[in-house]
């Protein structure tokens, strides 16, 4: 089970890695584009209307580059919530449906016995169920 989670995070990282250099020249190269592009409209507005306008062109275009990003690294981080949020459910049903983990609980309650196991459960329940709505509350406001 810690096998599959390990070999996963290794994944996880390398797959990051990977993207991140190759976002990494991307932008530097998107940059590059649009700073030659804002240069040519600069000078194109600077010799047709005169430079304040062209300063507010520049301005503009910079403008827009920006509410573009937000809006990208938005939904970028939005989607990237929703993809942890599945893998953390599916690697609870994982742990769960485990027949070792099954079999032990199996064996947990014979030697304790259910008689004594069922407060020591109700008291999980109530501390899992505060710990699961403290997380809740956290997701909807963020603190950044």
């Amino acid at each position: 089970m810690f096998a599959r989670l390990v070999d996963g995070l290794k994944e996880s990282t390398n797959n990051a890695l990977r993207l991140t250099s190759l976002v990494a020249v991307l932008a530097i190269a998107l940059f590059i584009v649009i700073a030659f592009l804002c240069a040519a409209a600069f000078i194109w507005v600077l010799q047709n209307y005169g430079p304040v306008e062209a300063c507010l062109t520049g301005a503009g275009i910079f403008l827009i580059v920006a509410l573009i990003t937000a809006a990208l690294y938005a939904f970028l981080k939005n989607r990237a919530r929703e993809r942890e949020r599945e893998a953390v459910k599916s690697t609870l049903h994982t742990a769960l449906a485990d027949p070792m983990v099954v079999a032990t609980g199996i064996q947990v309650i014979r030697a304790i016995g259910l008689k004594k196991l069922i407060p020591l459960l109700a008291v999980g329940g109530l501390a899992l169920g505060l710990f699961a709505s403290r997380n809740h509350s956290s997701d909807e406001a963020p603190a950044e």
